[in-house]
């Protein structure tokens, strides 16, 4: 990770060497250079040791002396020139005195996007590293499998991104976060050359870091790029940046790091109150109990109860970290009005061995950060988590992916929703990998359509091969068919950009297939006034044209018609399917027939079953309104049993005989056999009612007979 941000990002890496005792001054001068983390001095120094050693030095001294000029351009993020030195430190055999050659050659090649030579190089480190990086290798190793045929060329039609050129200038500009509530302006961090102070950073030749604005139109363009302070309260000669904000604007969290001079420090994290536009009362917050350890960018959730931040500490109250940089948070104590002392690791969900940084909260809730220990495209990426019911907990880490993500370093997201800003160190034009300002936007929404078919009254009756119809208000239409499963397949894109289901349009969706009617209503989705992405599942039935259709169960007292609708049985709840059936099929015309079981004369049944099928008549008519023409009600008595499957898979036509058997060996089976002789079920006698010709119903179907 770049060292010429090293205490805003807190990538400390620390170098273990050897004692050497080398003679030549430019030797000593180099190391130290080095040493002491001026990368952009060391370069110079040690490309010129390492010729004026020639042949005077050893291939150690000449490899080690490589290394050293290849790590220099790779902490400065140049890559190519970083790459070539491994090259000549592997010419050197250097890699049997440090292996991590073959490791940093793979990472420099997967931020160049050479996914296919990175694996190599990995694969080369594994065979002599003595299973020392296990854990990053498998990752950058799963990275490179998944992204090495990977067309980084392809757009991704979730996020259009640009560079923000305007904002942006040739020093490193980085980590933005929204400053207002309605997110038309940006904080962000910049080693621009009217930077507070006249110093310069060592390790990049560049001025320390301060905060800037950018104030941005309606329309996206930046109207206005300056210093948030220029009287020296939050800018000062220290490096400054990474900042977020209470909900109400009004308190300020910022990240500051010592100077060069002052470099046994580490970062601290500040808060400024803003009253009237102006910064005031700047407090450093006590995070750590070691002022080597770096404690920086700041992350409120949205109940401001709990800050979360990353941080080099090895542990804190027990806590211990899980390798490189970790994200650590502390809780706000409500009654004593002040944040708990001692921080806790946000744990293995999030942290890996590698560098976890850059926390954040976008506008839903999200968490966002990044990392270079997850997963990922290359070197560090952004990745999200989804809040949980829970208050400040998050779900599964997900790697946004690209465009959001790229080969090379991508971190420090804020984000509102379909708008945000993050860094991205991915080359422009040519130019150097350098920490630019970037924004992203969500494009119009997003919509896709599945639908699925079933038969009328049984979801679990899927229909193959059915044809389905789309119609759209924007003069679109296309056909699919069902699956084996029943379901289209999603319609989503098109072609290209294009989709679909598209913005501001209604759908009607319809479906058919031969031995089935045809819904008459079809069904309908609409995308207008939609305001975020959306996929639709619709559910289409078509009702069977055969000679029986069963209802759901409806049970009656003994000896009565009037149904039972209590805790045992919602007799009304279930005649409401055909409520459902003739409502949405206004032209089709049943007969309905009532059973009842065999115990009880013939003819007492047969007078007791034409009554309970007048019950439902009369509740579909008088009830739910359906025109009484359009129904017939049948009593069949106990001469017509229903058929059974049994255990053994087969039908059983369930006559009174059958059904005795079971009388005192299984009481519960003898029961259960009857019920399903009472039942009512309805046949499909015509679909095509036309109410102006139609009939008059018989009206002794309103009265009920006397049983006798």
């Amino acid at each position: 990770m770049n060292k010429n941000f090293t205490l805003l990002l807190f990538i400390l890496i620390t170098y273990t060497f050897s004692a050497q005792n080398y003679e030549p001054k430019y030797v000593k001068e180099a190391y130290a250079s080095f040493e002491s983390g001026k990368f952009f001095e060391a370069i110079d120094k040690c490309q010129a040791a390492f010729t004026k050693l020639g042949s005077k030095g050893s291939l150690k001294q000449k490899g080690d002396m490589a290394f050293k000029i290849s790590e220099s351009f790779r902490l400065l993020e140049r890559y190519e020139s970083a790459n070539e030195w491994l090259d000549v430190c592997i010419e050197l055999k250097y890699f049997d005195v440090n292996p991590d050659i073959y490791f940093k050659k793979g990472e420099a090649l997967r931020k160049m996007g050479d996914y296919g030579k990175a694996e190599k190089s990995y694969n080369e480190f594994k065979k002599i590293s003595n299973g020392s990086r296990s854990e990053e290798v498998a990752v950058a190793l799963k990275s490179c499998e998944e992204y090495k045929f990977y067309d980084m060329m392809e757009p991704e039609i979730n996020y259009v991104v640009k560079c923000e050129t305007k904002v942006n200038r040739k020093e490193f500009d980085m980590s933005p976060a929204f400053a207002d509530k309605k997110g038309l302006k940006i904080y962000f961090s910049s080693s621009r050359e009217e930077s507070f102070g006249s110093g310069r950073d060592p390790i990049t030749g560049e001025k320390y870091m301060d905060i800037y604005v950018a104030d941005f139109d309606k329309n996206g363009d930046p109207t206005n790029v300056v210093s948030i302070d220029e009287d020296g309260v939050v800018n000062t000669s220290q490096n400054e940046g990474t900042v977020c904000f209470d909900k109400k604007f009004n308190t300020m969290y910022f990240t500051r790091c010592p100077s060069n001079d002052r470099a046994e420090l580490g970062c601290d994290i500040w808060t400024v109150n803003i009253l009237d536009g102006k910064f005031v009362e700047p407090v450093k917050m006590n995070l750590k109990r070691d002022e080597k350890v770096s404690v920086g960018h700041p992350c409120l959730s949205k109940d401001g109860r709990m800050l979360i931040f990353a941080s080099d500490m090895e542990s804190s109250g027990g806590d211990n970290s899980f390798g490189g940089r970790d994200l650590w948070y502390i809780t706000y104590n409500k009654k004593a009005k002040v944040w708990d002392s001692i921080p806790k690791n946000l744990g293995s969900k999030y942290n890996t061995s590698g560098n976890e940084l850059f926390p954040s909260i976008g506008l839903n809730g999200e968490f966002f950060f990044a990392s270079d220990g997850h997963k990922g495209i290359g070197g560090m990426d952004i990745f999200m988590c989804k809040p949980t019911e829970e208050k400040n907990t998050w779900g599964a880490v997900q790697n946004m992916g690209y465009p959001i993500n790229s080969p090379s370093n991508d971190y420090a997201i804020t984000s509102r929703g379909k708008k945000g800003y993050f860094t991205s160190e991915r080359r422009l034009n040519n130019n150097n990998y350098a920490p630019d300002v970037w924004s992203y936007s969500v494009p119009p929404n997003l919509y896709d359509v599945k639908v699925i078919v079933h038969e009328f009254g049984n979801k679990n009756k899927r229909i193959t091969e059915a044809q389905v119809m789309f119609n759209g208000t924007d003069e679109s239409d296309w056909n699919g068919e069902t699956n084996e499963s029943g379901t289209t397949i999603k319609y989503d894109v098109k072609s290209g950009n294009q989709r679909y289901i598209n913005e501001d349009v209604t759908y009607s969706i319809n479906a058919m297939k031969e031995g089935y009617l045809q819904n008459p209503n079809a069904t309908k989705i609409t995308t207008v006034g939609l305001k975020e992405s959306q996929s639709f599942i619709v559910e289409i039935e078509l009702v069977p044209i055969v000679e029986e259709i069963r209802t759901p169960e409806v049970r009656y007292p003994l000896n009565e018609w009037t149904f039972i609708n209590d805790s045992t049985c919602k007799s009304v709840d279930s005649l409401e399917f055909l409520y459902n059936l003739l409502s949405t099929h206004p032209y089709i015309t049943i007969d309905l027939f009532s059973h009842t079981d065999s115990r009880s004369s013939a003819q007492y049944n047969q007078v007791l079953s034409e009554n309970r099928a007048k019950a439902v008549y009369k509740f579909l008519v008088e009830e739910k309104g359906i025109d009484a023409r359009r129904i017939q009600p049948i009593g069949k008595g106990e001469a017509d049993p229903a058929r059974w499957i049994n255990e053994s898979g087969n039908e059983v036509l369930l006559q009174e005989s059958f059904i005795n058997k079971f009388r005192r060996s299984d009481n519960v089976m003898f029961e259960k056999l009857h019920q399903i002789n009472r039942r009512t079920t309805a046949r499909i006698t015509s679909t095509d009612f036309d109410p102006a010709t139609a009939a008059p119903a018989n009206a002794e179907w309103m009265e009920f007979k006397p049983l006798r």
